[in-house]
């Protein structure tokens, strides 16, 4: 064997381990002047990890050629083998790259991580704006019913009606961009989003310059011209006798309720135009008059269950529709709702119990039965259900208002604790409940309404819990929707609550001023 088929002999005994892979080689003699060795019962084997190698060389008379031949397994794609010049066996085979390529899959790995890192955070912040846009196009749907009951009425609106639409209006423009600009590409719904609210400003800005009727301009000179009149009778006399104030907030300083002023449309109840029962209100305490939270209690939508509420800090945040805070309870009735020293008070489902929920905690604090008290629809209000059981408040405190079956139906009045929801004192009238829109209790004094037509109610009955007199009166209050669901009174505003099918209401109460 020559030197060159010996190192290749060797190489591929080298490469086989490496490759896990068997080779042969089958060396010819060529013809030569030399006398060649005879290889034909000679071979030349060996195995190194699992890979073998031979040789094997024969000969034959006549001429010659040297060949290499070679069976490849598949790792090998092929090789070819020649000699040269000098008679030295030459190899060439082509491997293939076997090595796994680890790095590459790790940083595919690594790249697959950041990706889907940034799609969750992407599709995170579409949920959120997905949520405030369902909140702006709740707003935009009640703008669009106040300013269409401005249209209708223009008698209802003022400055101030115009000044909260516009800045709610510029608070939905600010969100539009801010959607705008974290879209990538264009979205459907912020675009027509964006339409209705310039539409919206447009229309807004076009009624308060169009003023129709000149309701604004007239309510200025009316003003203008109650200073002048007064301005006049002060100077009439100098021994003129003085008009005694107005009552201090949260006092009875008066001889009751005289008038009532046009209703303040507040908003639309959180919950929507098809959630037409409920209450409303602010909290009352005479330790802290004038703070306390707003209330919204919409009733669910078959008018007998309360299940949700929300707490509001200040009026504004009732009126933007933020920092709101929501409440879920389970055995809510009617909206006979009321709500004293951070305790909502409620008539417990389907019993004539009534509960008193901590406000902070919004767990029941106490469960008390009304002794006799007619429940589940037997003697409710008219036009309203399952308010049997209405509970009040007034300076003096809480308050229920009730029937009962040896009352047959008429209304009865009971003092509470408001700590154990005990009854304290009753009364009795001969005023029939089922005949009454609703009522409420002021300075100890029960006022019980009824409904004139779809837009007027009357305050046509009290009753004096001080004296045990009863009588009549006739004080009109104007309404936005047809059926009144609860009236809650707010000792220290000196406003009634009222919750018009869906709509909040406010109004201002003017009493009977008394001499001093």
């Amino acid at each position: 064997m020559r030197l060159g088929s010996s190192f290749l002999l060797a190489l591929l005994c080298l490469l086989g381990p490496a490759t896990g892979d068997s080779v042969t080689l089958t060396p010819e003699p060529a013809t030569t002047s030399l006398l060649q060795p005879d290889f034909t019962s000679s071979s030349i084997s060996g195995s190194r990890s699992g890979s073998s190698f031979s040789t094997r060389a024969d000969s034959a008379s006549g001429p010659q050629k040297e060949t290499l031949q070679a069976d490849v397994p598949q790792p090998f794609s092929n090789f070819t083998g020649s000699k040269d010049d000098r008679g030295t066996c030459v190899c060439s085979v082509a491997l293939p790259d076997t090595t796994f390529p680890v790095e590459r899959v790790e940083r595919l790995e690594f790249t697959a991580h950041i990706l889907s890192e940034k799609f969750q955070k992407e599709l995170s912040k579409v949920k959120e704006y997905v949520q405030l846009i369902s909140i702006y196009e709740k707003k935009l749907i009640n703008l669009t019913v106040r300013v269409e009951i401005m249209e209708k009425d223009s008698i209802s609106y003022t400055e101030l009606d115009f000044e909260l639409i516009k800045l709610e209006v510029k608070e939905m423009e600010k969100l539009i961009i801010r959607l705008k600009d974290s879209f990538s590409g264009s979205s459907e719904i912020v675009d027509r989003l964006e339409v209705e609210i310039r539409n919206m400003t447009l229309l807004v800005e076009k009624l308060q310059t169009l003023d129709k009727n000149n309701v604004l301009a007239i309510r200025r000179d009316i003003l203008a011209l109650k200073d002048k009149l007064k301005a006049c009778e002060a100077s009439k006399s100098e021994t003129a006798p003085v008009s005694p104030p107005a009552p201090a907030p949260g006092t009875c300083a008066h001889g009751g309720v005289v008038n009532i002023s046009r209703p303040f449309v507040v908003q639309l109840n959180w919950r929507g135009f098809s959630y037409k029962y409920g209450a409303w209100g602010r909290d009352y305490s005479p330790e802290n008059p004038d703070k306390g939270l707003y209330w919204v209690a919409p009733l669910n939508t078959d008018g007998r269950i309360l299940e949700y509420y929300q707490l509001h800090n200040t009026m504004d945040d009732l009126l933007l529709y933020r920092y709101a805070k929501q409440y879920r309870i389970t055995y809510g009735q009617g909206s006979g709702t009321a709500v004293y020293k951070n305790n909502m008070y409620v008539n417990w489902y389907n019993t004539g119990n009534i509960a008193k929920v901590n406000l902070t905690t919004n767990t029941v604090s106490v469960t008390q039965n009304l002794p006799y008290a007619a429940y589940n629809n037997r003697f409710s209000y008219a036009n309203v259900g399952w308010q049997d059981i209405d509970l009040a408040v007034d300076e003096s405190g809480l308050w229920v208002i009730y029937s009962t079956e040896s009352s047959t139906g008429n209304i009865v009045i009971s003092k509470l604790n408001d700590t154990t929801l005990l009854v304290l004192n009753t009364w009795h009238t001969n005023q029939y409940k089922p005949s009454v829109s609703n009522a409420f209790m002021v300075c100890g004094v029960l006022y019980a309404t009824r409904t004139m037509n779809t837009r007027t109610e009357e305050i046509f009955y009290y009753y004096d819990t001080n004296t045990g007199k009863e009588g009549r009166l006739s004080i009109i209050m104007q309404k936005m929707q047809e059926n009144v669901q609860s009236i809650n009174y707010h000792p220290f505003e000196q406003k009634l609550f009222v919750y018009n099918d869906g709509y909040l209401l406010n109004y201002d109460l003017i009493f009977k001023q008394e001499p001093y």
